[in-house]
Order: structure tokens, then sequence, then C-alpha cells
């Protein structure tokens, strides 16, 4: 997984998150667990786009974007290029 700092980059958020799921269901038991986790912190998310079987996900939580991508996926958005101004969260 890798966090990217686009405060000043990007007018949506203040960060994006990026992760791989295995294959169809891993790519489920991680949203669910992103959505619980998230709900426990308070944090409701604004909207989704995408399922499991598309082979990604993202959910929008207002300050952090999180995409869950299959390794195929990640590869080919290649979030990372896209925002290779950002900063990298440790």
């Amino acid at each position: 997984m890798v966090i990217l700092d686009v405060k000043g980059l990007s007018s949506i958020t203040d960060y994006y998150l990026v992760a791989t799921g295995n294959n169809t269901p891993h790519l489920k038991a991680l949203a669910e667990s992103l959505e619980r986790g998230m709900k426990a912190l308070g944090s409701g998310k604004y909207r989704t786009a995408g399922t499991p079987e598309s082979e990604w996900l993202v959910a929008d939580y207002l300050d952090a974007v999180v995409h869950i991508f299959t390794p195929h996926m990640r590869e080919y958005y290649d979030l990372e290029r896209l925002w290779g101004d950002a900063k990298k969260v440790e």
C-alpha cells in the first residue's frame, strides 16, 4: 500500500491511498474491512465507485480517497506515476 500526500496538487482530496488485492474476493474483503474500520473511527464515506468484478474500487472519504486494485489494474492506472509529484507518507 502507498499513501500519497496530494495537498496542494489536487483540489479533490489531501491523500490518495493505493492498495492491491490479489483477486475479486480479496478486493471485496479489503473494501469491507476498510468500511468497518473507517466507520469505527466515525468517518463515513462520501461515495464509492467500481466493483470487485471490475478489478477496481474507490472509496471517497473526502480528506482521503482509497483506491483498491488488482495487480493488473494497478499497473494499468499507475496512480503513483500520475501523482509522481506527491510526497509518499511513511
